[in-house]
């Protein structure tokens, strides 16, 4: 992504235009010479300068050692690169049957994680958000290192929206209009960013994974919530009501739609359905993982029904490359083929599944993610705005 230089401004130097640019130059390219980050942005040598000097006294860019020109001739660089010794984000994933905890370092790199269940029964949300800022501290005591942590990241399914931090509807845990944002705040003291688990593995996609996926990308996730987002030159759409990506109902064939077919809970169904009852989706993974027939077979054919779902969404939106979030997908033999080439026969827009159709960048580490995601998105689209307001002097 490029951006035109831009003149100086009265604006607060906190706010600086052009932050954003370099910072994320630096992701993709770092360790790099301010010149090449000037040349690859399109910014000025003296607007990289000055941007460089404030990130890099925030701690989230740092020198590394001088290099020299061919054959030590020229004068010496010093690349700049991401700091990953000074501060983390924290991550919070909000899934019907647990909760996951995070660090994440500012390259994405997951630091820790800490997975529990919810209590049994419907957690109600004060429960589960209160669990998160106790576990919190924890955590960071034992794998921080001494880095600070920047922000809190929460992700989970179904409707959220972002700019009010809210929880808008989650049928599945039975949580309507939860104010997620102002409870963490409060109980981490943390600047708390909010996002769906598609939207926000979308943006991580483009930060961290496939790099076709700078241009446009949707993703589809696939758990015990199905739905999905969509992004284009480095933005994720919500939609005005932060619907969009709601693709539960999208009929792929049978009595339901997508999710009545492909979530966790019909894979338990299925399996009892056909004489193989397992207590959990987790259970009947491991099965598929140590090679179980009837196991494997599930999750290929779960591949070739979310494969009608692609060739739709593929068909819609005609990305770049569509990202699906499942693990069969990404750990199991043949399924990936199996839903390419439900793609390959289905789409009339697609015609090289192999490249537009890929398994998520995160497989194994989807939920852990997800969270620390919100918090590293929100930190890369605005690197100085979104930084911790210096305490009071008191």
């Amino acid at each position: 992504m490029r951006r035109a230089d831009i003149p100086p401004s009265t604006d607060p130097p906190r706010r600086a235009p052009g932050t954003r640019t370099v910072l994320t130059a630096v992701l993709d390219h770092g360790p790099v010479a301010r010149s090449t980050v000037a040349r690859l942005t399109g910014l000025s040598p003296a607007s990289v300068t000055g941007h460089t000097a404030r990130l890099l006294a925030e701690g989230l860019l740092r020198e590394s050692p001088e290099t020299a020109g061919p054959r030590g001739l020229g004068r010496p660089h010093i690349p700049v690169d991401i700091d990953t010794g000074r501060h983390l984000v924290a991550g919070a994933h909000i899934a019907v049957t647990h909760s996951t905890l995070s660090l994440m370092d500012l390259r994405g790199r997951i630091v820790a994680e800490d997975r529990r269940p919810h209590p049994d029964g419907r957690p109600r949300p004060g429960q589960v958000l209160d669990s998160l800022a106790g576990r919190l501290p924890r955590l960071l005591a034992a794998h921080s290192g001494g880095r600070s942590v920047l922000a809190l990241g929460v992700a989970t399914g179904h409707r959220v929206d972002p700019a009010t931090g809210t929880i808008l509807l989650h049928p599945h845990l039975g949580w309507r209009d939860v104010a997620v944002r102002d409870h963490l705040a409060a109980a981490t003291g943390l600047p708390v960013h909010v996002d769906s688990h598609a939207r926000a593995l979308a943006r991580a996609e483009q930060l961290l994974g496939r790099a076709s996926a700078h241009g446009s990308a949707v993703l589809l996730f696939v758990g015990a919530v199905v739905d999905a987002a969509f992004a284009t030159a480095g933005e994720v759409h919500a939609g005005p009501r932060n619907g969009a990506g709601s693709v539960a109902h999208l009929p792929v064939g049978g009595d339901g739609g997508l999710a009545s077919e492909v979530s966790e809970q019909a894979m338990v169904r299925l399996a009892a359905e056909q004489g193989f009852p397992v207590p959990s989706f987790t259970v009947l993974l491991e099965h598929a993982l140590a090679g179980e027939p009837r196991a494997l077979e599930l999750f290929r054919r779960r591949a070739r029904v979310i494969g009608r779902a692609v060739a739709l969404l593929l068909d819609m939106f005609d990305p770049e490359v569509l990202v699906v979030v499942e693990p069969g997908t990404g750990l199991l033999p043949h399924c990936l083929a199996d839903l390419r080439a439900e793609v390959a026969a289905r789409s009339l827009v697609c015609d090289d599944p192999e490249q537009a159709v890929v398994a998520s960048s995160f497989t194994g580490r989807v939920l852990s993610t997800a969270g620390a995601a919100v918090a590293l998105g929100a930190l890369y689209a605005d690197p100085l705005g979104s930084l911790p307001a210096p305490a009071a002097v008191s």
